[in-house]
């Protein structure tokens, strides 16, 4: 999960910081203690010749920061995809975008093979109307290649002045010729939540999980069952879907807004002391009304977070195709002047005690969209966290993709047809409504 940030084309989203500190060393330690101690010396010695050999004999005078920060970003990239380094601009740049507000384009990137990702778009964004699609590899930036950049470098260039333009080439699986994309840079104003009445069922689109993803989706659900009238509403849907999620109280708050009791989260680290357990309180704001989870191979992080604490506790039906598997916790370590890292400390479990790390939420009821033709070759798959190099390993691990396409036309919503036809009884699944009674198994 992302506990922190999740890195955006021009920003992240990210919540508080936490703070780590160096505890001091002990006075007595083991053979063993000194023995990796004075090899990691030796490392660090090597380390050093290197970069003193790179500063004196380079062709060209090297940029001191920029060998540091580049050996950072070596180290800590090396150690799973979403671990890396933050600069004092990109720091403050996060923690501004954290309130749902920053300019580019509104893609949520990644990196692989050394080109930069499309994990997906942001609704009503620039990248969004102009048809950039989750799983799309970005190779070339007005017309420059971008094998061989940093992703935060990638991210840098698609940065500008809002009113200008950027050409992304795309490469798109089973496309053969590149797609070329002309798209002019905007203010990225991300509203969480939107809502509408469908009939009688309140219909509720999380995109991520901001500062203000809860006071929305309270604000959506009041509005809704106000215009529909509480006695007449027969339920809500919950469109997780290409919800690529954010912060972590925000996951627990929208959690805790369906449930009455009982766990939501875990998160556990290397040590067991480290294991963390958030709960809900009393209060449905839901009032009882039955409740659908869309999700589909975009839906990560914050997102499954919901989906499989409303899943274990039976409070809701889950309906869609597989989630995208990201289930890891980033913390955000301040480094003072010298900006921040974002280091992988746990894996967070559903209440149930599973981890969906590489793997995914299994949806109660599975649909597939219906394509346009141009999709039908590839079915619009994204492979999720277990398609990422160097990704963190889970507990039976699924490779397959998972389809992650919404239709932009509502009447083509097969996945939101069927939820709102179960919610106004027009058709039955044995899945819907969910049999319990909120209680779910008890955590491993």
């Amino acid at each position: 999960m992302i506990r922190k940030a999740s890195l955006l084309l021009v920003g992240a989203l990210i919540g508080g910081a936490t703070i780590t500190a160096l505890s001091q060393m002990p006075v007595r330690v083991s053979g063993v203690a000194n023995a990796a101690a004075s090899d990691t010396y030796r490392q660090l010695n090597l380390f050093g010749d290197v970069f003193e050999r790179v500063r004196s004999d380079y062709v060209e005078v090297p940029d001191d920061a920029a060998l540091i920060e580049s050996a950072i970003n070596g180290m800590l990239s090396s150690l799973d995809p979403h671990s890396s380094y933050l600069s004092p601009k990109h720091f403050r740049d996060m923690q501004v975008q954290t309130r749902g507000e920053f300019g580019g384009l509104g893609i949520e990137v990644t990196m692989e093979d050394g080109l930069v990702k499309v994990v997906t778009p942001i609704d009503d964004t620039p990248a969004f109307k102009a048809g950039v699609m989750a799983g799309d590899l970005i190779t070339h930036l007005d017309g420059e290649q971008i094998q061989g950049l940093t992703l935060s470098e990638a991210v840098d260039k698609m940065r500008g002045p809002i009113n200008t333009g950027i050409e992304l080439t795309l490469r798109r699986e089973n496309v053969a010729e590149p797609i070329k994309l002309t798209i002019t840079r905007d203010i990225i104003r991300i509203k969480s939540v939107r809502f509408r009445e469908e009939g009688d069922v309140g219909y509720l689109r999380v995109t991520q999980f901001n500062e203000q993803t809860y006071d929305g989706l309270k604000d959506g659900m009041d509005e809704v069952a106000k215009q529909i009238g509480s006695d007449k509403l027969k339920g809500f849907v919950l469109d997780l879907r290409n919800n690529p999620g954010g912060l972590l109280d925000q996951a627990i708050a929208v959690s805790d807004a369906f449930l009455q009791r009982g766990e939501i989260v875990s998160t556990r680290g290397r040590n067991a002391d480290e294991t963390q357990r958030y709960n809900a309180r009393s209060g449905d704001l839901a009032n009882g009304k039955p409740v659908i989870v869309l999700i589909n191979g975009g839906s990560a992080s914050a997102s499954e977070i919901v989906a499989g604490a409303l899943q274990d506790h039976r409070r809701a039906t889950v309906l869609g195709t597989r989630s995208f598997g990201k289930g890891s916790v980033q913390t955000i370590v301040p480094l003072g002047a010298n900006g921040a890292i974002r280091l992988t400390t746990a894996r967070y479990y559903t209440p149930s005690g599973v981890s969906i790390q590489a793997k995914g939420i299994t949806p109660d009821i599975e649909v597939l969209q219906e394509l346009p033709e141009e999709l039908r070759a590839n079915g619009a798959e994204t492979k999720g966290e277990a398609g990422l190099r160097g990704h963190l390993q889970g507990d039976g691990e699924e490779q397959s993709g998972s389809q992650a396409y919404v239709p932009p036309d509502p009447k083509d919503d097969a996945q939101l047809k069927l939820a709102l036809d179960l919610l106004n009884g027009v058709q039955v699944n044995s899945a819907f409504p969910p049999v319990g009674d909120q209680k779910a198994a008890v955590p491993n």
